[in-house]
């Protein structure tokens, strides 16, 4: 049920109701003093790729996209993993490897133009220091498997690269996996090659990324993997029913088993089936309308469409606060509060983030949420990083005792 999940087996510092506790304390005070005082993880920042297409300066504030060094401060963001995001179409071009090397060096130069606010976390105990020094740690995560290239060799290479985690495809089907978003499924799961990728990566301690990925090939990932993985900015298929892109109850039990975890992805669509199904349909709308105005450009066409489609339609059913809360709830049910957390998926959404979590100064919206609906101060640092950080730590703890 919305609202309160005041449990006993869930929470057991609930031993009083919400809204007793709520009469006596400002929660947004206390949300905000967590939020200053814990270690917050979101695991899918598309920042590279977004000042890639318009260079900005996010050391200060910006008046684009959903990320900026004072915003990130404000929220409380600790640990923002940059996305290393390369389009699926690259992988036939041969373009994958050139493009992800370019937005890690991109990600590189954040940290090189800005010592005293960024630095590359390479590890668990590099947030920490990070974290004690007041320094905003990002991490890197490789969105789409394709810049391996089919080199086994490269998965080394972008770990030596600061590579912590890799998503194994992305909207198409690549020659390590097959995609939810792809209705060919050429492998039926994983191919041959990506069996070893995701052993590779165990090796490595690279955390393995089943985002994106087919059913099948979440299965077989979990068949073959030693170590933990992780969906890195995913939600739950119970609120999106046929919504391949997240994952079912079975999925997700069967990841709490593995210890991984799932961050949940803050995007409308990904939240409530009114919102994927008016964004699935406005997609294939506004292909076709591209199709037939060969003669606007892409951006025109973008926003005459827009107009048209919501004059005909109605505007975009954003989800909201609570709707990420009842994922959040959702998998503490099946699964318990050890294996979930943040995936907001910001910069890499567009304008489908849910009111009341815009960007990333509003984390303390999210814990201000958790509070209200019961969950103790232990379990929401949980929550916010120390899960994520768990399953981190125990994929290179697994690494480091194979080699």
């Amino acid at each position: 049920m919305a609202g309160m999940v005041c449990s006993a087996l869930l929470f057991a510092a609930c031993d009083r109701s919400v809204e007793g506790t709520n009469e006596a304390r400002d929660l947004a005070a206390e949300a905000r003093r967590i939020a200053a005082s814990s270690i917050i993880v979101d695991t899918h920042i598309d920042v590279p790729y977004r000042i890639e297409a318009q260079p900005d300066d996010i050391s200060v504030a910006t008046d684009s996209g959903d990320f900026d060094y004072p915003r990130a401060v404000s929220g409380g963001l600790n640990a923002a993993f940059m996305s290393i995001y390369t389009p699926a179409e690259l992988e036939a071009e041969n373009a994958s490897r050139e493009a992800a090397e370019q937005l890690i060096d991109l990600v590189e130069a954040f940290v090189n133009a800005a010592p005293d606010k960024f630095a590359i976390a390479l590890s668990v105990s590099d947030v920490r220091e990070h974290f004690s020094r007041g320094l905003i740690s990002l991490p890197l995560g490789m969105e789409n498997g394709s810049p391996i290239e089919g080199d086994l060799a490269n998965v080394q290479h972008f770990f030596d690269r600061g590579i912590r985690y890799i998503t194994l495809t992305h909207s198409l089907s690549n020659h390590i996996s097959d995609s939810s978003y792809d209705d060919n499924k050429q492998w039926m799961g994983l191919s041959e090659f990506g069996a070893e990728v995701v052993r590779e990566m165990n090796r490595l301690g690279i955390m393995v990324d089943v985002s994106h990925l087919s059913d099948d090939a979440f299965w077989q990932v979990l068949d073959i993997t030693e170590a933990p993985v992780i969906a890195s900015h995913s939600s739950s298929r119970h609120f999106t029913p046929g919504f391949e892109r997240n994952m079912d109850d079975d999925m997700i039990r069967a990841l709490g088993e593995n210890g991984g975890v799932i961050q949940i992805n803050f995007g409308s669509s990904f939240l409530t089936q009114a919102a994927e199904e008016y964004g699935t349909a406005k997609w294939i709308e506004g292909d076709a309308f591209s199709a037939e105005h060969p003669e606007l450009d892409e951006s025109e066409a973008e926003l005459r469409f827009d107009k048209l489609y919501e004059a005909e339609h109605g505007p975009f059913p954003f989800a909201t606060l609570d709707d990420v809360l009842d994922h959040i709830d959702h998998v503490v049910r099946l699964v318990g509060v050890d294996h979930v957390g943040i995936g907001s998926d910001f910069d890499g959404v567009g304008d489908t983030l849910p009111i009341g979590l815009k960007d990333v100064s509003t984390y303390p919206n999210l814990i201000e949420g958790l509070l209200k609906r019961g969950y103790s101060e232990a379990h929401i640092r949980k929550i916010l990083g120390e899960n994520l950080l768990r399953v981190w730590d125990t994929v290179a703890a697994y690494a480091a005792a194979k080699n």
